[in-house]
């Protein structure tokens, strides 16, 4: 495999946020991977604005008792448990820690959990298990 294929598929998993990509071509079989990208991290939407991107400045944390948005980082296929007879990561009422597994999206095979970006109790699973979500689709509504 050449040089320019590889580089193409480095920069299809730097566009769609991968963590890994397996390509198997003309016999030769390929496997690239990286550490979480920062795109990949669960996208919080607070009162202030958009977590991160400024808008929050100093405080980037929602107010205790408001409700934040997950949204998810990537166009994939939503999962609510680990495996098909597996428990639910979560489910409604359910307390929740900062960086915990709340579901996982599959993107061409490859499954990417989103976490918990701040602690709080799950109000609302706002989409159904094996459910197409695009980019930036509410996934779960949590009260801080």
């Amino acid at each position: 495999m050449h040089d320019e294929k590889i580089r193409a598929y480095a920069e299809i998993m730097d566009e769609m946020g991968l963590t890994g990509l397996e390509v198997e071509e003309g016999g030769a079989k390929i496997r690239l991977e990286r550490g979480v990208p920062q795109a990949a991290a669960p996208v919080v939407i607070t009162q202030q604005g958009l977590a991160g991107d400024g808008a929050a400045d100093a405080e980037s944390a929602t107010p205790k008792g408001e409700l934040y948005s997950v949204r998810s980082p990537l166009v994939g296929v939503f999962y609510v448990a680990p495996a098909e007879n597996a428990e639910p990561f979560v489910m409604p009422g359910d307390r929740v820690k900062k960086g915990q597994t709340l579901c996982i999206v599959e993107a061409m095979k490859l499954m990417n959990e989103i976490t918990a970006e701040e602690p709080g109790v799950v109000e609302k699973v706002c989409v159904t298990n094996g459910q197409m979500v695009e980019y930036g689709a509410e996934l779960f509504q949590i009260r801080r």
